[in-house]
């Protein structure tokens, strides 16, 4: 569960390392975001030689969340951190990165990130 002015992990090697959420897509008065849900965000903290510098608002796909999300078998999906992986535009759906790091949830292959599940290391 991502709220206004959260800040997140970066998981893939786009070259920011924290990021700030700004506004959470899905409609005005939305006020939580999960995993596979399109955020945007504040890019708080960038490596030099990356693609993306530090100011600049990008999109975000989140894909690890501390609050534990509730399947529809009645198990619980939870993990260490809050994280998420920065995307070109939400209807192309691709990784401005080239690698994933860390762990997935199911849940965002479901959303149709495909081709983030597939680069990750791990789809839990």
């Amino acid at each position: 569960m991502i709220q206004h002015r959260t800040m997140l992990k970066v998981a893939d090697n786009s070259g920011a390392r924290v990021l700030q959420v700004i506004h959470i897509f899905g409609g005005s008065k939305r006020k939580f975001g999960y995993i596979g849900d399109v955020l945007n965000c504040v890019v708080k903290e960038a490596i030099p030689t990356g693609q993306v510098k530090e100011g600049e608002i990008v999109k975000v796909v989140l894909v690890r969340t501390a609050k534990e999300h509730k399947r529809s078998d009645g198990s619980y999906i939870r993990f260490s951190d809050n994280a998420g992986v920065v995307i070109d535009n939400p209807k192309d759906k691709n990784p401005r990165g080239t690698r994933i790091f860390g762990p997935i949830a199911r849940e965002v292959k479901d959303k149709g990130f495909a081709k983030i599940a597939s680069m990750a290391i791990e789809v839990v």
